[in-house]
C-alpha cells in the first residue's frame, strides 16, 4: 500500500471510514461482519481508521475499539467530537447535538477514549464548528487534550478556509476532513486533506441507478443530489464517466479514488464500505495510473457546472462552515 504523510504520522494512501458499519445507509451489518471488514482492511495494508462519537451514538467507536485494540500499535486511529448523541429531554433518547463548548469537547473525548479502549486518540477532529462558540475556544480545548496526552494531533471537519486559518493560529491543524474546497489552504498550512465520500456516496460506483431502492433510513434521502429529479439529471453524467474508467482500465469507483490520489500528494481519500468485495476493489485503486489527459477528462465530466443539486440540505448547510457547492 502506498503511504502518505498525515502530520506526524505516515499512513496508507487510502483510509477506511468506519461509519457505515454502524450507521447512515440503512440497517447496518451485524457486528461480526463489521469485524471482518475491519480486519480485512488491516490485512490489506490500511493503517488509518476513522470513526466518530456520532456514528451510531457510540456504537461505531465501540466496534472499532474492540476489533482493533489488539492491533493498536499498527494503526492511526481517528475520531471526532463536538457533535454527539445527547439525552436532551431526559427520556433516554439520544439526539444529535453540535456543541463546541470546551466542556462538551472534553466530555466527548473522554467518552470516546473509553469506547475505543485506548489511552490516546491519534487524530481527533472537531466534527462540526459550533457557530455559537468561537473556533478559538473549541480548538483551545483540543490543544489542552494534546497537552494532557489524550490526543496526539488535531483535525477539523467541514470548515472554510478562514476558519482553518483561525484555528491553526491557536494550534497546528494536522488534517481537514471534507468533500470539497480548501485544498490549497490545507497545502498552505501543511495539513492533510482527508477526502470523505470519495465515490460520491455510491453515485460514482455506477451501481446506484434508482434512489427508490435506498433503505428508508438511508441518510441520502435528505440530500438534494439524491432527490429523484436531481438524481435523474446526475445519472446522465455516468455514461461519459464510465467511458473514462474503461479507457483507464479500472472500475468507476477506482477512477474516483485514483483521481484523488493523483490530484495532490496531501489528499488522503477516506472511503467507507460494508462489502468485502468493494473493500478489495477500492484498495486496488492505488495501482491505477492516470495520465494528465485522463485527469482532464474526469474533470470535464464531473464538476460544479454539471452536477445537479446541492450536496447538503438547507439545514445541513447551516450546520457546516464550508463553501457551498
Amino acid at each position: 500500500m502506498e503511504k502518505r504523510k498525515l502530520g506526524p504520522f505516515t499512513v496508507s494512501a487510502l483510509s477506511l471510514g468506519c461509519m457505515s458499519l454502524s450507521y447512515a445507509y440503512g440497517v447496518p451489518p451485524a457486528p461480526e461482519h463489521g469485524e471482518r471488514v475491519l480486519l480485512s482492511a488491516l490485512d490489506a495494508g490500511v493503517t488509518m481508521f476513522d470513526t466518530a462519537a456520532l456514528y451510531g451514538f457510540g456504537a461505531n467507536e465501540t466496534l472499532v475499539g474492540r476489533v482493533l485494540k489488539a492491533h493498536r500499535s499498527k494503526i492511526v486511529l481517528a475520531s471526532k467530537g463536538g457533535m454527539a448523541g445527547v439525552d436532551v429531554a431526559g427520556d433516554g433518547k439520544l439526539v444529535r447535538v453540535i456543541d463546541g463548548r470546551p466542556e462538551a469537547i472534553r466530555r466527548d473525548c473522554e467518552a470516546s477514549l473509553r469506547r475505543l479502549g485506548t489511552e490516546v486518540i491519534d487524530l481527533y477532529y472537531l466534527h462540526r464548528f459550533d457557530k455559537k462558540i468561537p473556533v478559538e475556544d473549541s480548538v483551545g480545548e483540543l490543544s489542552r487534550l494534546v497537552e494532557r496526552g489524550h490526543v496526539r494531533a488535531i483535525g477539523l471537519s467541514e470548515v472554510s478556509a478562514a476558519t482553518i486559518r483561525r484555528a491553526h493560529a491557536v494550534h497546528p491543524i494536522t488534517a481537514v476532513q471534507t468533500e470539497i474546497a480548501v485544498l490549497n489552504t490545507c497545502k498552505e498550512i501543511g495539513a492533510a486533506f482527508v477526502a470523505f465520500s470519495p465515490v460520491a456516496r455510491g453515485f460514482l460506483t455506477g451501481k446506484l441507478l434508482d434512489v427508490k431502492t435506498l433503505d428508508a433510513k438511508d441518510i441520502r434521502h435528505g440530500m438534494p443530489r439524491f432527490e429523484p429529479a436531481n438524481y435523474a439529471g446526475n445519472l446522465k453524467l455516468l455514461p461519459a464517466y464510465e467511458a473514462v474508467a474503461q479507457e483507464a482500465g479500472c472500475s468507476p469507483a477506482q477512477l474516483a479514488l485514483a483521481w484523488l490520489l493523483h490530484k495532490a500528494p496531501h489528499i488522503i481519500p477516506l472511503f467507507g464500505t460494508t462489502s468485502l468485495e468493494h473493500l478489495a476493489e477500492n484498495l486496488a485503486a492505488v495501482d491505477v495510473t492516470l495520465s494528465p489527459v485522463l485527469m482532464a477528462k474526469v474533470e470535464a465530466v464531473i464538476n460544479q457546472q454539471t452536477v445537479v443539486g446541492n450536496r447538503y440540505s438547507e439545514q445541513s448547510n447551516r450546520e457546516v462552515d464550508t463553501e457551498v457547492f
